[in-house]
């Protein structure tokens, strides 16, 4: 708790005279915590906070109002503050020694107020509520959110507040598009199946992480060559094909797709995903 000291002053005649400086100390009996009940959060994830608050006094304390920041930064050099966390309608949850309480009020915009908290004389009151990583969240591999929440009011001696970081999710983001050329082609034609895999994460794909792709083609492809990223792959040691079956696969470790790349507005300070691309093609007569 802070440290107060308080100095007299006797004017007489002319005379300025000091009293003795007296020191103290302000105690309060509440405290505040604030936990990332989430582990980490990835692009437009859902990320659930809990804030505690003890009252270790025989006064209940009424009327108080928690504020959250919703992570907000400025980059470095720089004076514009960006918000990446978006409060998430209807999602706040009031209880006070573990009993649901009616919602408290809430007003969210690039803070989030939270009034009318009241924690009984020797109790607690645990609130929850769930906020949504917005285009001005960091992406890149290693990036956080630094979360701060603070407690006013008529019973808060000095203002209160806790802090909370979250970590993104750093692993591949995979999905994959498939197609077919010519659309219309008979007996005998040639045929290329393209298969698109994008990587939206903020990590790459590499020989260690086995990715493999399957296929079974129906009608079956004969004499068939495999690109990845227009380079030669090899059957039997990058993939293997049964010309019986139609069954296709890669071998684990054959396919790496890059990491993607988050481009921030210089003038909005939006994240842009680029993804990171891999195209494998297999050609193959009908």
């Amino acid at each position: 708790m802070a440290t107060f000291y308080n100095q007299a002053t006797l004017s007489f005649a002319g005379r300025v005279t000091n009293s003795n400086v007296t020191e103290g100390e302000l105690v309060s009996g509440l405290s505040l915590t604030k936990t990332a009940v989430s582990t980490d959060y990835g692009p437009g994830d859902g990320i659930v906070y809990a804030v505690t608050l003890v009252n270790a006094d025989s006064v209940a304390k009424s009327g108080i109002t928690l504020t959250d920041n919703l992570g907000a930064y400025t980059l470095m050099g720089g004076t514009t503050e960006f918000v990446p966390l978006t409060y998430v309608d209807g999602s706040v949850l009031y209880y006070q020694n573990g009993v649901l309480q009616p919602a408290p009020t809430v007003v969210a915009g690039n803070t989030l107020v939270i009034s009318g908290i009241d924690v009984p004389a020797g109790g607690n009151v645990i609130v929850l509520y769930e906020v949504r990583a917005n285009s001005f969240a960091p992406l890149s591999a290693g990036s956080s959110i630094f979360n701060t929440v603070s407690a006013g009011g008529d019973g808060v001696c000095e203002e209160l507040t806790d802090n909370a970081q979250i970590p993104t999710r750093d692993e591949p983001l995979l999905s994959i598009a498939k197609a077919v050329n010519p659309l219309t082609l008979t007996c005998g034609d040639e045929v290329t199946y393209t298969f698109i895999i994008q990587n939206a994460g903020n990590t790459a794909v590499v020989a260690t992480d086995d990715l493999i792709v399957s296929d079974t083609f129906n009608p079956i492809l004969t004499s068939i060559t495999v690109t990845l990223n227009g380079e030669l792959l090899n059957e039997g040691t990058q993939y293997t094909y049964n010309e019986q079956t139609g069954e296709f696969t890669t071998i684990g470790g054959a396919i790496p797709v890059p990491t993607a790349t988050f481009t921030r507005d210089s003038e909005t300070g939006v994240v842009t995903t680029t993804p990171g691309v891999a195209v494998l093609t297999i050609t193959g007569m009908i």
